[in-house]
């Protein structure tokens, strides 16, 4: 059995490998260079690791309307970090209105309802115009043709909703309620980050449980195994498929709301990062799988936040927090070299095998 797969390594399989084992020594020096520095107090670790929560909720809510189009149709939808600005930026003025006519800190409840249905509302309406008019002319054309549209339909969204909102920055108004901290069991969180926090994890149950338990959700796992199949079963795949990319749509929308509660400025161009965030934390999960954007959106947010810190700082790199891009990535790679199809993204193969 040993002899067996010892001859399928190739020199390459030997140098990835090599290049994954660097990796792993040097978080591990990093680490415990950084840990017996000293440098951070308990409270500090506790600080980056809620930052990394909530920055980690919004990406994964924005991976999950990647995973779920990519579990239907097989292709990456580039334009859905579009989709997530449309509903922000969109919103971003329902908010400004709200203030001026001063609902927005009397009734702020109200007033939050109203921002989140203005988003899903957009970013879904957008979502699903983009699915009908782009994608399903489409739909039997080559894997490639596809994703050179999804291209093109992200720089059309963007500089589309620049001439409608112009190419300035658009504060987003902090709500009273939000500010300050709280603390459960000894842990301090701002407001703005346990809201992004609750809600992140609410938005990732009420999916999981679309697509588990209901009947469309039942549709979507059919179309996703064979379409024809399912066509034959009596499903609408054209239906399902363009309420799979809504349902994504209105997830990215609500991410939107999250996003600006956290860093409370919008423009046209703000969905390129978190979207590459989002798509990578998609892929590190295992894309296609629900759960599995979730828990790869969590990592990248608590790599960014702490990996800095922590496997930097001891090294004495100077500003090592400027690297946290590079450090989310360079792990990206550890975890892929090892788990190529994701962290739940083999199991789910298994499963399904």
């Amino acid at each position: 059995m040993l002899r067996t797969r010892l001859r399928g390594v190739t020199f390459t399989d030997i140098v990835v490998w090599l290049i994954g084992l660097i990796i792993f020594v040097g978080m591990i020096w990093g680490s415990i260079a950084t840990i017996r520095l000293g440098k951070y107090s308990a409270s500090t670790w506790t600080d980056l690791i809620v930052t990394g929560l909530a920055l980690g909720g919004v990406y994964a809510l924005i991976a999950l309307g990647y995973t779920l189009v990519y579990g239907i149709l097989r292709m990456i939808n580039f334009a859905h970090s579009e989709v997530f600005m449309s509903g922000a930026f969109t919103a971003t003025f329902a908010a400004t209105g709200l203030m001026n006519i001063g609902w927005w800190d009397r009734m702020p409840i109200l007033s939050l309802l109203i921002v989140l249905a203005v988003a899903a509302l957009v970013s879904a309406t957008v979502a699903f115009l983009v699915e009908r008019i782009a994608y399903r002319p489409l739909r039997n054309a080559p894997r490639l043709v596809p994703l050179i549209t999804a291209i093109g339909a992200s720089f059309f969204l963007q500089y589309t909703f620049r001439g409608l909102y112009g190419s300035g920055l658009k504060g987003y108004p902090e709500m009273a309620i939000f500010k300050g901290e709280v603390v459960f069991f000894g842990i301090r969180f701002f407001k703005t980050q346990l809201v992004v926090i609750i809600g992140a994890i609410l938005m990732m149950l009420i999916l999981y449980s679309i697509v588990q338990y209901t009947k469309i959700g039942k549709a979507m796992r059919a179309v996703s195994e064979d379409k024809d199949t399912a066509a034959l079963m009596g499903i609408d795949v054209d239906r399902t498929i363009s309420t799979t990319f809504v349902l994504g749509g209105a997830s990215a929308g609500i991410a939107g709301i999250l996003y600006l509660i956290l860093f409370p400025v919008a423009h046209f161009f703000m969905g390129f990062i978190p979207g590459l965030k989002a798509f990578t934390s998609a892929v590190l999960g295992g894309i296609g799988n629900v759960p599995g954007a979730f828990l790869g959106g969590i990592i990248l947010g608590l790599l960014e936040s702490v990996g800095p810190s922590l496997f930097l700082d001891g090294l004495g790199i100077p500003a090592a927090y400027q690297l946290k891009d590079a450090i989310a990535f360079t792990v990206l790679v550890f975890i892929l070299i090892f788990r190529p199809s994701g962290i739940l993204g083999e199991r789910l193969t298994e499963t399904k095998a």
